[in-house]
C-alpha cells in the first residue's frame, strides 16, 4: 500500500560539531568512548519528576561537593536539599538497612509532599520522612525477585519469583497469589512476548484493592534448546519458542482481590490462541477492560469484563483491518467523568485518539490527519484538556500539545525545532519538557501549559563532545523507490572534509517495524559509533526505509507479506543517492546491522546487484522467517501456509550462492529473539555450496551484546570493514575465515 506523504516543512539541516578551529578540537573518539564513556552523554537530571499531590513540585538528584543529594524545587522558589547520600545512608542503616555507600543515590518514590520510598537491593522497603529526617522499614519481599511493581497507594508490591506471583506489604510479606508448580505456567510476567504495547505482567486497580495478572501457559508450545556453555559440563536450558505457524501459548487474565486473597479469572473464551492485551481498570475499580486480538490479528474487540465476577459484561466496539490490527495502548479514563475515556487507534492509519464512554458510544474523533500522537502526557485537572506528543510538526520532530476534550485543534505548547518529550505536573497546569535537536545536547525546563512560555530552565547540557574533531552530520529527504515518499536520511561526513577526495562508505540499516533511527535529535539520531567512523575518514549513512516506525499505516504495510523486498528497494535508492555524490567512493561501499538490520544487511548483500556492496556485517540476523516468532511474524507476514510464496522470496537460504562481497556474521550463543539456529542455517548452507564466509559467536550472550563486550563486539565490526573498504584493503574474495 503506497502513499504520497506530504513533503515536510524541516529544512535541510547541517550540523557542524568541529566550529572553529581556534577551539583546537583534536581529540578523536575510541570504540570505548562510543559505548562505555558516560561523560560523553548529554548531561540530565537523575530522577527528574513532580512530587504528586504536590503544588506542583519537582525532584532531582544532583552531585553537590563531589556528594549526591536529593533536591525539589518549584516554580518561583529556589532549590532546596531534601537529603544527601550520607545522611540518608544514616537514616536507613539507623532503620536496619544494609549500608549505602557503594551505591549511587537509591531510586526514590515519592508518596506524597512528605516522604517518598526506598527499595533496597536487599529486598526491603523504607520509608522515608522528610519532615523528620527518619526512615522507617515498612516491609520486606523475597531474594531473587523479579518483575517488581508497587501498587498506587505504595503500601504493598507485586513481584514474580520463578513461575508464581507474590504480594508483600506491612504485616503480610511474601503471600502467594499463585502456587503453580510447573514451570510451564507462567503468572504475572509480560505475555505473548511483549508484543502489543506490553510491558509487564502485573496490573493494580486505581486504589490498590485488586491487581489483574497474566497466566501463561506455555505446555504447548515446543521446548528450545538454548546451552549454557558456561557450566561443566554445558547444562540444556531450554525456552519456549513459539515459530511462526505453530501452536501459540493460551493466555489468561486472573483478578486477586487483596482483602479475600481469592482469585477470578476473566471469562475470554475461545479460541484459547488469541492476544489478550492492553488491560485497564475502571475507576472504581469494579471493571476491567481488555484488548481482544484474534491470532491473525486482523479483528480486535474492546471489552470489558466484571472484575468481581469475571464475567463478560460487554463488547464496546470492534476493530478491523485487512492487514493488521495492533492496539498498544490501554484505555486512559478522563479525571471527573468516570464513563469517558479516550483510546488511541490507527483505524485511521495513522495513531489518533478517540473519545468513547463506557456504553461503547463514539463521542468525536480527537485527532487526526497524516501524522502520529505518540504519547498521551495524561489531562488537566478538570477533565476538560488532554496533553499529548505527536510528529505533525514534522516526521522528525516531537513537539507536545494541548487539545479540548470538548472538540478543537490541537495548540503546540513546546517550542524549538527538535525532539521533546513531557510529563505532565499533578495540577496539569505545567510540563517538564526534555528536548534536543541537532544542535542541541539536552536542554530541561518548566512549560506552562497554557501559554508554553517557558517558566523555569533546569537545564542546559553542554556539549559533551566540545573537544572532539568530529565531522558535520545532515539530514534530509530523498525519494522512496516508487518515486513519490520521502525517506528521511542522515548523511555524517569526516572531519576536514575535501569534497575533491574520495571517501568510503558504511551504510548503518535497520528498516523494520516500530524503528525510527533518523530523528531532529541530538547526532541526528545517530551514534558516537558513527561519529567514530566519520573520524576514521568513512561516510556514515542511514535510511529509514518504507517499513520502518513512527510514518503511520500506509508507510508502514508497504511490506506486508514480503519483508526484505520494499525494504530492500528503498535501501538501494539511499545507495544511489551516495553514488551520486562526487566525493563517494562508489567501489568501496560497506553495511553494518543487528537484528532486523542483519537481515536487511545480508539481503542487501545477496538479493542486491553484485557488486554494490564491497563488506557487510550481520549481526543477529533473522533469515528464515518461518523460525521467529509468532506474533511479530504473523502480523507482517501471515503464516507460512497462508503465505509460502513470501516466506519463500524472504528465506535468505535461498541467496546464500549469490554471496560475493566478504560477509561476517556474529551471534550470540543464547539468543532468545532470533534463534542461533538462523545463523547457524545459513553457516551449513554456505559450506554445502562452497560459498566463504566469516562467522563470530558471543557465548553466553543473548540477543545483544552488551556490558564490556560491546566494546570487543564493536572493534571486531570496525577491524572488519576497516579490512576491506580501507584504500590498501585486499581484493573482494580474500576474506580470512575466522575474523
Amino acid at each position: 500500500m503506497h502513499v504520497i506523504l506530504r513533503r515536510l516543512s524541516l529544512p535541510l539541516v547541517l550540523l557542524a560539531l568541529a566550529g572553529s578551529p581556534a577551539l583546537a578540537q583534536q581529540q578523536l573518539l575510541t570504540v570505548e568512548d562510543a559505548f562505555r564513556n558516560t561523560a560523553l552523554n548529554p548531561a540530565n537530571l537523575r530522577q527528574l519528576g513532580w512530587i504528586p499531590n504536590s503544588t506542583d513540585e519537582y525532584s532531582f538528584v544532583r552531585t553537590e561537593n563531589g556528594q549526591d543529594e536529593l533536591v525539589r524545587g518549584r516554580v518561583g522558589g529556589t532549590l532546596q536539599s531534601v537529603v544527601t547520600l550520607g545522611n540518608l545512608g544514616q537514616a536507613l542503616q539507623a532503620a536496619g538497612a544494609p549500608a549505602v555507600k557503594a551505591m549511587g543515590f537509591p531510586q526514590v518514590q515519592w508518596t506524597g509532599p512528605d516522604a517518598f520510598l526506598v527499595a533496597m537491593p536487599s529486598r526491603e522497603v523504607f520509608r522515608y520522612s522528610t519532615a523528620e529526617g527518619k526512615a522507617t522499614k515498612l516491609f520486606g519481599y523475597q531474594a531473587g525477585a523479579d518483575n517488581v511493581e508497587f501498587d498506587p497507594t505504595k503500601t504493598r508490591v507485586a513481584y514474580t519469583k520463578e513461575q508464581n506471583l507474590f504480594i508483600s506489604q506491612a504485616g503480610k510479606e511474601n503471600v502467594a497469589v499463585t502456587s503453580e508448580a510447573n514451570p510451564a505456567i507462567v503468572n504475572g510476567q509480560a505475555a505473548h512476548r511483549s508484543e502489543f504495547g506490553i510491558t509487564k505482567g502485573t496490573f493494580w486497580s486505581p486504589k490498590g484493592n485488586k491487581m489483574a495478572y497474566y497466566r501463561m501457559d506455555q505446555t504447548m508450545v515446543t521446548d528450545y534448546p538454548l546451552i549454557n556453555t558456561a557450566e561443566v559440563p554445558a547444562k540444556a536450558e531450554p525456552i519456549k519458542y513459539p515459530m511462526a505457524g505453530d501452536k501459540s501459548h493460551h493466555v489468561t487474565v486472573g483478578v486477586y482481590d487483596v482483602a479475600t486473597g481469592k482469585t477470578v479469572f476473566l471469562q475470554t473464551g475461545e479460541p484459547k490462541e488469541q492476544y489478550l492485551t492492553n488491560i485497564s481498570w475502571s475507576p472504581d475499580e469494579k471493571s476491567v477492560y481488555v484488548a481482544v486480538l484474534n491470532r491473525e490479528q486482523n479483528h480486535m474487540w474492546l471489552r470489558q469484563f466484571d472484575a468481581a465476577t469475571g464475567a463478560l459484561v460487554k463488547t464496546l466496539f470492534e476493530e478491523t483491518d485487512k492487514e493488521y490490527v495492533e492496539p498498544q495502548h490501554p484505555l486512559q479514563f478522563v479525571p471527573g467523568q468516570p464513563d469517558q475515556f479516550v483510546w488511541q487507534s490507527q483505524r485511521d492509519g495513522y495513531n489518533h485518539l478517540y473519545l468513547y464512554n463506557t456504553a461503547g458510544k463514539l463521542l468525536r474523533q480527537l485527532t487526526q490527519g497524516p501524522w502520529l500522537v505518540t504519547d498521551v502526557l495524561g489531562f488537566d485537572g478538570k477533565g476538560k484538556t488532554v496533553y499529548f506528543a505527536s510528529n505533525q510538526e514534522g516526521t522528525i520532530q516531537r513537539q507536545l500539545y494541548a487539545l479540548p476534550l470538548g472538540g478543537g485543534k490541537p495548540r503546540r505548547i513546546s517550542s524549538g525545532a527538535g525532539t521533546h518529550t513531557g510529563t505532565l505536573s499533578p495540577s496539569g497546569e505545567r510540563l517538564l519538557d526534555s528536548y534536543s535537536s541537532q544542535t542541541t545536547p539536552r536542554t530541561v525546563a518548566v512549560l506552562g501549559t497554557k501559554d508554553g512560555k517557558s517558566q523555569a530552565q533546569l537545564l542546559n547540557a553542554p556539549n559533551p563532545l566540545a573537544n572532539y574533531r568530529l565531522g558535520a552530520t545532515k539530514v534530509f529527504p530523498i525519494k522512496a523507490a516508487d518515486g513519490q515518499t520521502d525517506l528521511y536520511a542522515r548523511l555524517i561526513t569526516p572531519p576536514n572534509f575535501d569534497p575533491n577526495k574520495k571517501y568510503p562508505a558504511v551504510i548503518y540499516v535497520y528498516g523494520g517495524p516500530h524503528v525510527q533511527l533518523v530523528t531532529d535529535s541530538w547526532l541526528g539520531g545517530g551514534n558516537l559509533w558513527m561519529q567514530m567512523m566519520a573520524e576514521k575518514g568513512y561516510v556514515v549513512f542511514t535510511v529509514d526505509s518504507r517499513g520502518s516506525g513512527n510514518r503511520g499505516l500506509p508507510f508502514e504495510q508497504a511490506t506486508h507479506r514480503q519483508l526484505g523486498t520494499q525494504e530492500l528497494a528503498d535501501q538501494l535508492k539511499g545507495v544511489d543517492y551516495l553514488k551520486s555524490l562526487p566525493y563517494v567512493d562508489a567501489q568501496r561501499i560497506g553495511v553494518h546491522g543487528w537484528s532486523y538490520g542483519g537481515f536487511m544487511t545480508t539481503t542487501m548483500l545477496t538479493r542486491a546487484p553484485q557488486g554494490t556492496f564491497k563488506v557487510g556485517v550481520a549481526g543477529g540476523p533473522v533469515i528464515d522467517w518461518r523460525l521467529y516468532e509468532v506474533m511479530y511474524t504473523e502480523r507482517y507476514m501471515d503464516t507460512p501456509q497462508e503465505n509460502p510464496e513470501g516466506y519463500q522470496k524472504a528465506n535468505l537460504l535461498n541467496y546464500v550462492e549469490n554471496l560475493k562481497a566478504p560477509l561476517l556474521m556474529i551471534h550470540g550463543t543464547i539468543d532468545d529473539v532470533v534463534v542461533w539456529q538462523h545463523s547457524q542455517a545459513y553457516l551449513k548452507n554456505a559450506v554445502d555450496k562452497g560459498v566463504q564466509l566469516d562467522y563470530f559467536v558471543y557465548p553466553g550472550h543473548p540477543h545483544n551484546v552488551g556490558g564490556k563486550d560491546r566494546v570487543h563486539l564493536y572493534t571486531k565490526i570496525t577491524n572488519y570493514l576497516d579490512m576491506y573498504l580501507k584504500p590498501e584493503a585486499p581484493a573482494a574474495g580474500t576474506n580470512t575465515s575466522g575474523q
